[in-house]
């Protein structure tokens, strides 16, 4: 049977820890053991968790009833350890290597998987303290189910809810499942990732706004889901996740010989931000103001159109599974299928870049995923759900 330790910590969302717990066991059979910190003690209680996970709940690092040593077997006899909530003291003692309680020992010790679900004030989330610790956890490879956007306990708006319990089971069973069966297993995947750059002069140039956020949840989902996977990122603040292969090109052609070194392989997603046109030349000294000259001239051409270069190559070299991505300003649908069309891709993922917020650097997408029999309209999610949402849709895919 598939197990999870589940530690909860000293949030007002441990009230959901219960729930996550009926339905990870009634819904997917995950048995749950439970690490209740002191903290969290004030929101739920032990006999409340016992009661749902049917097995003792565990807090004392120094308990005289329990074996010693006993917290190293706690860490490393379940599937997956999860920490639910995971408050902005949790994360940083982790982020931190302190291990001063029984909870942060556990996350210490383990060998084992290790999901956070942050839940604390917007202010909390959003100071850099907390974002430079959830970055440093997620280089070292531990699995964060961001917080959702809305009425917080305090009276205050924004992100730092705790996900719901049915977001967060769906997760850790698909963690589970790809932890044991890899089902991409065998496949190579090329990703590509983040915005180009085209030189204008020694100190200028032509770009876009994208982070690379959410080609590099793809290329960490596809991962995990066993395949063999390398990134080709252009320019991007995001740190790529400990074990992807990444290969940095700079300009549009920079990009595509780096996809084409890499051929032949299964997938192809191409979810960089390729900027569609380049200087015929580039300048080699910066270009200087001159007095009386208010205009400038400059001299564009057309960039290859990797995804399209990538689609129409023949059967024997073009991968078996090509996917563009499509950020439009109008016509959503009308424009991205006939993307699809002329770039011969087989999916097209699209999205609007005002939504109603700037959809690049930001943490959450609504997309349309379109295919050549349907057209779907995903809700709103974090980029890290749209890329597990569309790597599903890969899995299935290979197995048919």
């Amino acid at each position: 049977m598939k197990k999870v330790l589940l530690i909860i910590s000293g949030g007002i969302a441990a009230y959901k820890s219960l729930e996550l717990i009926r339905l990870l066991k009634q819904s997917y059979q995950i048995s749950v053991r439970c690490v209740l910190t002191e903290a969290g003690s004030h929101f739920v209680t032990p006999l409340s968790l016992t009661a749902l996970s049917g097995d003792r709940v565990f807090s004392d690092l120094f308990s005289p009833t329990d074996e010693q040593f006993g917290h190293i077997q706690l860490s490393r006899s379940a599937d997956l350890v999860v920490v639910a909530p995971a408050t902005a003291d949790i994360i940083a003692k982790l982020a931190a290597g302190l291990a001063n309680d029984l909870a942060s020992t556990l996350l210490l010790a383990t060998d084992k998987p290790v999901v956070l679900a942050p839940s604390m004030n917007v202010k909390m989330w959003e100071h850099p303290a907390t974002q430079d610790n959830i970055i440093r956890l997620s280089s070292r490879g531990t699995h964060i189910i961001q917080p959702e956007e809305g009425d917080l306990a305090c009276g205050e708006q924004g992100a730092g809810r705790m996900a719901g319990p049915e977001v967060i089971a769906a997760e850790i069973n698909r963690l589970i499942v790809g932890i044991n069966l890899k089902p991409l297993k065998g496949l190579k995947a090329i990703i590509t990732t983040g915005a180009t750059q085209e030189m204008i002069d020694p100190v200028r140039y032509i770009s876009n706004h994208s982070s690379g956020r959410q080609g590099y949840s793809i290329a960490e989902s596809l991962a995990f889901a066993g395949a063999d996977v390398t990134v080709v990122s252009g320019k991007t603040n995001v740190i790529p996740p400990n074990g992807l292969k990444v290969v940095h090109a700079l300009s549009a052609i920079d990009m595509l010989q780096a996809c084409e070194k890499l051929l032949p392989a299964d997938i192809f997603v191409g979810a960089a931000a390729v900027a569609d046109w380049r200087l015929d030349k580039i300048l080699s000294q910066k270009i200087k103001k001159t007095a009386g000259t208010d205009k400038l001239q400059l001299n564009l051409v057309k960039n290859p159109d990797i995804i399209s270069v990538i689609g129409h190559l023949r059967d024997t070299i073009r991968p078996k599974l090509v996917v563009g991505f499509a950020a439009e300003t109008d016509d959503l649908v009308s424009n991205a299928s006939r993307k699809r069309l002329e770039k011969n891709c087989n999916w097209v993922v699209a999205n609007f870049v005002y939504q109603p917020e700037n959809v690049f650097d930001n943490t959450h997408n609504t997309v349309t995923f379109i295919t050549e029999k349907a057209t779907e309209s995903w809700p709103r999610m974090n980029k890290k759900q749209v890329a597990d949402r569309l790597v599903a849709r890969i899995v299935e895919f290979f197995k048919k």
